[in-house]
């Protein structure tokens, strides 16, 4: 069975991953099991934080690896909170405290202009300097609410509405989440790069 790790210790986002790699005879390990230290995240897209974690795993493992990155955007700041996401709000930010500033930041702006993405990139790489790695990337529409609504979810969920669904992504199951998130759909994409890359 060959190893993948992933560039994460968060177990739910392994769930995740394992549940859609299910087909493939691959096991997942995260990168806290094998004590992998982590690396600055200094690109200046999704993309390149993710392929610097991924990298940074296989070089410390010689396996394959594979990392996400994943934020949210807001084209009226000119791009923010972005691939800051996490730490809008200054280093040992809450999702309370990052949520709230954005909440701070768009108090002036019209509902028109509050539109929204999250965005998510999977990065595999297959060794360390691989010339060639497979990236897969998911982008999930929406607009930013004037107030939290839901509990479901986590970060800015509670303030993401989804238009076609009337309500805020802290406000759907969970099971639909993954599955229509940013994630969900880079994962679906992943899903298929890598099946064809086995072929």
């Amino acid at each position: 069975m060959n190893k993948i790790v992933v560039a994460s210790g968060n177990q739910g986002k392994i769930r995740e991953i394992r549940s859609k790699l299910e087909e493939f005879s691959v096991e997942l390990v995260s990168q806290k099991e094998l004590n992998i230290s982590e690396v600055p995240e200094d690109g200046l897209s999704f993309i390149e934080n993710a392929l610097i974690k991924a990298r940074n795993a296989s070089r410390q493992t010689n396996l394959p690896a594979m990392a996400d990155d994943s934020g949210i955007v807001v084209p009226a700041l000119g791009g923010q909170p972005g691939i800051f996401s996490a730490r809008y709000a200054g280093e040992g930010a809450t999702d309370q405290t990052n949520l709230q500033k954005l909440l701070n930041e768009l108090r002036n702006v019209s509902q028109e202009d509050r539109g929204a993405y999250f965005y998510c990139a999977i990065v595999y790489v297959q060794f360390a300097d691989d010339p060639t790695p497979l990236v897969a990337v998911g982008k999930w529409q929406g607009r930013i609410a004037e107030a939290e609504s839901g509990s479901e979810g986590f970060g800015y969920d509670p303030i993401f509405y989804l238009t076609e669904k009337r309500c805020t992504a802290a406000e759907i199951p969970l099971a639909e989440k993954n599955r229509i998130s940013h994630r969900g759909q880079a994962l679906e994409e992943f899903v298929s790069l890598y099946r064809e890359a086995l072929m």
